[in-house]
């Protein structure tokens, strides 16, 4: 699988392992000027990248960074990112202040980071019959504590 990025704004950084066994790629911000997220506050940092897989099975997940979580606070609003394979745009990423006090997002800051994923494309089937199973319809709490 080969990941190609390519540069949209000059102050972009590519994405990279900040060590030889780090299992993802640091991303970093892309900004004119700081940007401080106050406590509770959500805001769209911009990557100044795009990127391109050369496979149609490979999801780009972008998870929260560790130290910028259990430090501060400051994980990603939406859990997981996904970039689909056919996604062309400049990424951004939706960070958010869970912290008690304000937290500033420099240029060139390590704000996420990258795992790219093989995913399965399944064959869809509708069908009026499923196997049944020992669970069955038991939901939420079904199998204890």
């Amino acid at each position: 699988m080969k990941l190609t990025f390519k540069k949209i704004k000059e102050n972009a950084v590519i994405p990279s392992r900040a060590t030889a066994g780090s299992a993802g790629l640091d991303i970093c911000a892309c900004l004119n000027e700081p940007i401080t997220l106050e406590p509770g506050e959500i805001k769209m940092i911009p990557t100044g990248i795009i990127s391109a897989v050369d496979e149609n099975n490979i999801a780009l997940l972008i998870y929260p960074r560790s130290g910028l979580s259990s430090k501060f606070g400051v994980s990603l609003a939406n859990c997981v990112g996904v970039v689909d394979s056919d996604y062309r745009g400049e990424w951004f990423i939706p960070l958010i202040n869970h912290g008690s006090k304000p937290f500033t997002v420099e240029n060139g800051m390590r704000i996420a980071q990258l795992i790219p994923t093989r995913i399965i494309i399944p064959e869809i089937e509708v069908s009026e019959n499923l196997t049944e199973t020992k669970r069955g319809t038991g939901g939420f709490g079904s199998s204890g504590i």
